[in-house]
C-alpha cells in the first residue's frame, strides 16, 4: 500500500471528518463521536502559522490526518506537540507511520525543533508502539486523564527528544 502525504486545504475538511467518525478514531483522540464538519472546516481554514496540519492518502482518498503544533512560548519554541487520527480499516497499514515521518522530517531538517510531545491513552498499545518505533519515550503518567465510554482513562505523556 503507497500512502501519500501532503498538506491539508480546505477542501479537505469533509474526508477528515470522516476520519473522526471511525469509532477508533474518536475513541483514541479527544474527539467526539459524530463530529461537526463546521468544526473541521474551522480547523482546516484558519490555521495559524505555527500549525502544521497533513492529510495521508491511499489510493486518492484521504484516511489520515496530523496536526502539528509548534509551541509560541518564547522559551519554548524548540518544541513541538502533535495529535493524529487514521481510518479504522487502515490501521496498521503504515498510514501513522508516514504521518508521524513526515512531521519528524519538518522537525529535524527545516524547523531545527529539540522536543516533539504527545498524549496517548496508556491502553492503545498499537500507536504506543508505533511512537516508540519513531523514538518516543514515555515520560509520566495522568491516571483519569479523559472520560471515554463511560468511563475514565489514563494516558501517557510521550516525548522525542534529540540529543
Amino acid at each position: 500500500m503507497t500512502v501519500e502525504i501532503r498538506r491539508a486545504e480546505p477542501s479537505d475538511a469533509r474526508a477528515i471528518k470522516q476520519i473522526y467518525e471511525c469509532k477508533n478514531a474518536y475513541s483514541s483522540t479527544l474527539q467526539l463521536p459524530h463530529p461537526s464538519l463546521t468544526l473541521w472546516e474551522k480547523r482546516t481554514t484558519d490555521v495559524p502559522d505555527n500549525v502544521f496540519v497533513y492529510v495521508a492518502l491511499v489510493d486518492g482518498e484521504i484516511v489520515g490526518n496530523l496536526g502539528f503544533e509548534v509551541c509560541t512560548s518564547p522559551r519554548r519554541r524548540h518544541v513541538a506537540s502533535l495529535g493524529m487520527g487514521v481510518k479504522d480499516d487502515v490501521q496498521g497499514r503504515g498510514v501513522g507511520s508516514a504521518l508521524l515521518a513526515t512531521v519528524i522530517d519538518l522537525a529535524d531538517n527545516w524547523l531545527n525543533l529539540k522536543r516533539i510531545e504527545l498524549t496517548v491513552y496508556s491502553d492503545n498499545v498499537r500507536a504506543i508502539n508505533l511512537y516508540k518505533k519513531f523514538g518516543f519515550a514515555v515520560e509520566g503518567e495522568s491516571k483519569a486523564y479523559a472520560f471515554r465510554n463511560g468511563e475514565y482513562v489514563s494516558a501517557y505523556h510521550m516525548a522525542r527528544v534529540l540529543d
